[in-house]
């Protein structure tokens, strides 16, 4: 390994600029006569508009959809089998639908004024009956949040495998599971700043956005442009997580008054937009019932899953994705025959939820593993003995599960067995014999997940929405000095592409990784791409790179052999240089030959030169699939519901490690969110779905001192179907910790007979789960004693 390469902890190169405060984001770009937009929002949840009163003096400042006429509705369809399509108005139109659409535009030299202006505008509201909880929107007599539909169902789903074939088992636990709603925290919100280039007769518009090809083609679609007539630009970005990964309205808004004013725009969401009118996600409820034998081992699961998809559909992944994929990842990575799972995807008045950090996952994985916790305490074993006997093992792989899911690789019980060592199971148990000196209450509990990541074109298509991916480009171009630019077409907002990517082309081609150079981020120089999200980066733009990179080594050695006058079979590009059999040139003198020294070249070289754009697809595009298991050591306070995390580990197999480091890093940040999501971020609405967070102050977001450091324990088993074998790891650490902490929580509770099914795990629910148990005493059952064979 030569410490730049393939495997190695290598230092990130963005950091140079990122932490001196040189980065470049949305909020920074200053264009002459730039002006700010203000949006007057929606106050209720559901409404007719009788009227907006604009006042005279600002009647050339003010918009509303009268004046988008030309405008298109955003679409984000499905090809499912009764997917219902909503029209999400650029501005809204004859009605709203949730707290904080958009109404009107307002345009000022400042955002001050322009805030000023807004609070001018006068709003004329017929207040409607709203839908604020997701079970109550599915009933009969509920308010229609889109008049030309029969219910409020975006799309329902069945998937019944053998299901009847359980319904004996003489083990049954049913569990109503609940996720609460969430809000996305990115340092940087949105932001969006456009223009009408006059000379090219193009719409320019820097975005804060984690896929600039699809939302210049939801542009084109909305604006009538052709996609030449729309250049975007996402410069740097400050985390997205899915948040940045759809079609916004106010990107739609500004592209076209940036061609109405004539001079640029430029609007950057605030927080108070950011959390209650546009960064909502996992909204989840389950209905589950686990089945199994008298030892525990897994035969079945029964679910009812709805999830509170909010009013429109985001395109492009539809409002469908959600709900419909919790039918297809429920199993997780377990073995087992029957399987029935019914889903609804719900419109509530309420924003739309987006694709967050392991869409659905995170849920479907709660769900399950608080089942199967369940199912251990009824059949008196240990929790991780259960997951033991039903976990797909190494010998099944690669292995096709009750859903059809293709798993890759793996040895899913030997990362069980790490984490029960490094957590301490016996001791675990043992320290919980004696009371503890402050009288907390001590549990430990596990999470096993799975990750398909990188999945492509047959899985999109299957799904019917405007974004199915293809093969994933890059160019790569070998420059006269003998360094080398990456083009790209997803985008890197804190994955650390600069410095991975650049580690692959290393890997191939020997350059310096100082001296290569990654462009992306802008329509106009990368290839097309769906962009960045389901973990695809390294499998998908790192294949490119290197298939790219390989191509550029085959013309580099056609013009290194004819330089060494030797056969291109006994010349190989290594360390930066091309080498033959009695001797070597840098790849900045083959450079140097191929474009200031032409009439030293041979007849027959590639005219094609070296510049290269080559295409990549794994050789199955049902995805890799990253896993692991996370073990957590909780501490509850009976008197007060207070958690605390004493210790957690975390066992991950992301395949092959492309940088050490910056997989670590990732893991941190998504455990962070995962912990989060367990016990503190809850996005709460009151019955007539107003939210009830609007500041930080309000919306709970863990800190230093409620997340501690993880012990991670790597595994490496290299995916068959990839490019070094790599799989994705970007949404791995915040599957698993709600699922790990609550069954902590309930496994501290024992003793007291108390219960939790819900995110976040907050004091007041502890408490309360506490005083249930108190009023409605059940007896617990003995657990089989940990000894070292159990898991062995």
């Amino acid at each position: 390994m030569s410490g730049q390469g393939i495997g190695a902890r290598a230092l990130r190169k963005e950091d140079d600029r990122l932490m001196r405060g040189r980065g470049q984001f949305v909020a920074d770009i200053r264009l002459a006569g730039m002006q700010d937009v203000a949006f007057v929002r929606s106050p209720l949840a559901h409404a007719g508009i009788l009227g907006i009163d604009i006042p005279d003096v600002h009647q050339k400042d003010v918009y509303t959809i009268e004046h988008l006429d030309t405008v298109k509705a955003i679409r984000s369809v499905s090809g499912l089998p009764g997917f219902k399509v909503s029209e999400q108005p650029v501005l809204a139109r004859g009605k709203v639908r949730h707290v904080g659409e958009l109404v009107a535009m307002c345009v000022a030299a400042t955002r001050a004024e322009a805030e000023d202006i807004a609070a001018t505008v006068r709003l004329d509201l017929d207040e409607l009956s709203a839908v604020h909880d997701m079970l109550a929107g599915r009933q009969s007599d509920a308010p229609l949040l889109h008049e030309a539909w029969s219910d409020n169902v975006f799309l329902e789903t069945n998937v019944n495998v053998d299901i009847a074939q359980v319904r004996n088992a003489p083990i049954q636990v049913t569990r109503e599971i609940r996720t609460s709603r969430q809000s996305m925290a990115p340092m940087e919100g949105r932001g969006v700043v456009a223009y009408w280039d006059h000379r090219l007769e193009q719409l320019v518009v820097y975005t804060s956005t984690q896929m600039p090809h699809i939302v210049r083609t939801g542009l084109s679609e909305c604006l009538g442009l052709d996609q030449g007539q729309i250049r975007v630009i996402a410069p740097d970005v400050g985390g997205a997580f899915g948040y940045k990964g759809i079609l916004l309205p106010e990107e739609v808004a500004l592209g076209w008054l940036a061609m109405q004013r004539g001079h640029p725009v430029r609007w950057i969401e605030d927080r108070r937009e950011h959390l209650t009118a546009g960064a909502n996600c996992r909204e989840h409820f389950y209905r589950i019932t686990g089945y199994a034998d008298n030892d525990g081992r897994l035969l079945g699961i029964d679910c009812e899953a709805t999830v509170d998809s909010g009013a429109y559909s985001s395109y492009p992944f539809s409002a469908c994705l959600e709900a419909a994929q919790v039918a297809s990842i429920l199993p997780g990575p377990y073995d087992f025959p029957a399987y029935r799972c019914q889903t609804y995807s719900v419109a509530t008045n309420k924003c739309p939820i987006l694709p967050y950090r392991g869409v659905a996952r995170t849920g479907v994985c709660f769900a399950l593993e608080l089942v199967l916790d369940a199912i251990a305490r009824e059949a008196g074993v240990e929790p991780y003995e259960v997951r033991m006997k039903s976990l797909v093992r190494p010998e099944q792989m690669p292995f096709d599960n009750i859903t059809n899911k293709h798993f890759d690789s793996g040895d899913y019980p030997e990362a069980l067995r790490q984490a029960i060592e490094a957590i301490n199971y016996p001791a675990i148990r043992a320290r919980q014999q004696t009371a503890e000196a402050d009288g907390r209450l001590i549990g430990v509990g596990i999470s096993i997940y799975c990750e398909q990541a990188a999945h492509g074109t047959s899985v999109y298509a299957g799904w019917g929405i405007p974004m199915v991916p293809g093969y994933e480009q890059a160019t790569a171009r070998v420059t006269p000095d003998g360094g080398l630019e990456l083009r790209i077409g997803a985008h890197s907002h804190g994955q650390s592409l600069e410095t991975t990517l650049a580690q692959v082309a290393h890997e191939i081609l020997g350059i310096d990784i100082s001296r290569v150079k990654l462009v992306h981020g802008d329509t106009a120089v990368t290839p097309y791409s769906t962009g960045t999200w389901g973990s695809r980066c390294m499998v998908m733009s790192g294949g490119a790179v290197s298939r790219a990179c390989q191509t550029l080594a085959k013309r580099l050695v056609q013009i290194g052999a004819w330089m060494l006058k030797t056969d291109p079979d006994q010349v190989t590009v290594r360390d930066g240089c091309v080498v033959g059999p009695a001797g070597s040139f840098t790849l900045a003198e083959v450079a140097r030959t191929w474009y200031l020294r032409p009439q030293d070249l041979p007849a027959e070289v590639n005219p094609g030169g070296l510049e290269v754009t080559e295409g990549y697809k794994p050789m199955r595009d049902s995805g890799t699939f990253g896993y692991g298991v996370h073990a957590a050591l909780v501490a509850v306070d009976p008197e007060t519901g207070d958690v605390e995390i004493l210790d957690y580990v975390i066992v991950e197999d992301g395949g092959k490690l492309v940088n050490p480091m910056v997989v670590d890093g990732q893991i941190y940040g998504g455990t962070a969110q995962g912990i989060g999501t367990a016990l503190y971020e809850e996005m709460a609405f009151d019955a007539s779905a107003q939210p009830l967070a609007s500041t930080f102050a309000d919306y709970l977001l863990p800190g230093p001192t409620e997340v501690p450091e993880p012990r991670i324990i790597h595994m490496e088993t290299v995916s068959p179907y990839t490019e070094f074998g790599v799989k994705g790891i970007g949404e791995s650490g915040a599957i698993p910790p709600p699922a790990a902490i609550c069954n902590a929580v309930n496994d501290a509770l024992r003793p007291l007979g108390a219960e939790l099914h819900i995110s976040p795990i907050t004091p007041r629910r502890v408490l309360e789960a506490i005083a249930n148990a108190a009023i409605h005493p059940q007896v617990p059952k003995a657990s089989s004693s940990t000894t070292k064979k159990e898991f062995a």
